[in-house]
């Protein structure tokens, strides 16, 4: 499959203000990426005046076989699997660790950023795991050079 995208950003929907301020870092350097926060407009569920706790709590409440709830896996999935690398945005709940399993699946570099919870050998399928945004901003720069 074709990479459309740099980037795959994976992360806890509840973590949603760190997250964009990563995909404004990403803008700044002209790198492509998927974000699931991107298209939040076309979820099919929430509204926009709702906090990202209370739209996680709705979402939690959909039939995990609802077409919203399937619509949203399929758009994600091609969105990672048309992406060359991933990043991992922590804290993240387990949904996007498995995000970083099947790109690591896949033979996509993987990245993270933040502090995890606790050490796991599994924590070792990333290349980097950066953390702040400083350096983050840093290898993006770097990146963002090496792709012209």
């Amino acid at each position: 499959m074709e990479n459309k995208y740099e980037f795959f950003i994976a992360g806890r929907a509840r973590n949603k203000e760190n997250i964009l301020r990563i995909c404004n870092l990403f803008d700044k350097y002209n790198i492509s990426y998927y974000c699931f926060l991107k298209n939040e407009e076309n979820w099919g569920y929430g509204n926009k005046e709702q906090t990202p706790e209370e739209r996680q709590k709705e979402f939690e409440s959909l039939d995990l076989k609802s077409d919203v709830v399937l619509n949203l896996f399929n758009k994600d999935l091609e969105g990672e699997k048309s992406s060359k690398n991933l990043l991992l945005v922590l804290p993240a709940g387990k949904a996007a660790h498995i995000e970083s399993g099947i790109a690591y699946g896949l033979g996509k570099k993987c990245y993270a950023i933040g502090r995890y919870e606790a050490t796991d050998t599994l924590y070792n399928i990333f290349d980097k795991i950066f953390k702040n945004e400083i350096e983050l901003e840093k290898f993006l720069e770097t990146y963002s050079k090496q792709k012209i």
